[in-house]
């Protein structure tokens, strides 16, 4: 259960490297001179935080903290931050790097579903930060609506490139602000995993943050009404109640928390247990598989501040776990 001792440690955290002028992994092609420049002047929200896509989802972090926990004291400095960085002249400059060559593939698709989802959680919120916003949530729902229909076979990675998981994220924010985009994923969702049975994929790959099964399993259960979906989850993982197979009900070892791509894994801990959780409320179950959510927490939130390699993102996933 998430606690306001979680949310303190966790706001803290993310705090720390949100707006940062280093260190930042640039995501943009360089096209020349004019690139190398610092990250604020590339990105002049998100930025700080490693990469981009941990930026936007660690503001959606804090935000939502910020929103469930409004008594703590991180809460006043989490809003001055807000109203400093979610203008529209900031805006501007993240929406200016769209329009540059090479960019149509930019955090595709992991970041677009994370900026939709902290313009979500900033409407939330009673102040202006998601008016700013909007061009830029508007911009990656374009840009979904226009990839969706030419992305002939879903990316079932546990990395970023995940289709599933982004467009559970996308779908969140499309259900009543944008319902052509809402039936889109509907509809792409049904025709790549509709038909999906006995599900026997090699889990988990050595620096996956995410469920290739999972995810799916989640997305699917946010476009079927509960009886669709609990046919076709009996179809997809038929001997889920014997806990097979077992790979997916484990939680996984993390050997060395100092390797980016090894902490992944502590993400996958983290993520899973979040699937876990919603798969069984879509089913009308929420207990079913409530100690198999419970085990993989266990496993990992404890180290999620041990090196910087998890500290800059995977408080985000903690929230996703304990929260869901």
């Amino acid at each position: 259960m998430l606690t306001e001792n979680h949310a303190r440690s966790f706001a803290a955290m993310t705090l720390g490297h949100l707006g940062l002028r280093y260190p930042y992994k640039l995501d943009f092609v360089l096209t020349g001179p004019e690139d190398a420049v610092e990250p604020a002047e590339l990105h002049p929200i998100f930025h700080g935080s490693f990469d981009w896509h941990s930026c936007v989802h660690g503001w959606w972090q804090v935000l939502r903290l910020a929103r469930l926990f409004s008594a703590m004291p991180e809460t006043a400095d989490i809003r001055a931050r807000a109203d400093a960085m979610l203008v529209p002249g900031k805006v501007a400059g993240e929406l200016a790097r769209l329009d540059r060559p090479y960019s149509a593939g930019f955090e595709r698709p992991y970041g677009w579903g994370w900026l939709l989802a902290l313009h979500a959680e900033a409407a939330r919120h009673e102040a202006g930060w998601a008016d700013a916003l909007e061009p830029l949530a508007l911009r990656f729902a374009a840009m979904f609506a226009d990839h969706l229909p030419r992305l002939t076979y879903p990316i079932t990675v546990g990395t970023h490139y995940n289709t599933a998981f982004a467009l559970t994220l996308a779908l969140e924010w499309a259900e009543g602000r944008d319902p052509a985009l809402a039936g889109l994923i509907g509809e792409r969702a049904r025709h790549w995993f509709g038909d999906r049975r006995d599900y026997r994929g090699w889990e988990p790959g050595g620096d996956e943050f995410l469920s290739p099964a999972l995810t799916a399993a989640l997305l699917m259960s946010r476009v079927m009404e509960r009886g669709e979906f609990a046919d076709w989850f009996a179809a997809f993982l038929p001997h889920a109640d014997d806990r097979e197979p077992a790979m997916l009900f484990a939680p996984v070892h993390v050997s060395d928390r100092s390797d980016g791509k090894i902490a992944h894994l502590d993400g996958l801990n983290l993520s899973r247990a979040w699937c876990w959780r919603a798969i069984g409320r879509a089913l009308g179950e929420p207990e079913r598989f409530a100690p198999v959510a419970d085990a993989h927490i266990a496993a990992s939130l404890p180290h999620i501040g041990e090196d910087y390699m998890g500290s800059h993102w995977l408080a985000s996933f903690a929230l996703l776990a304990l929260e869901g």
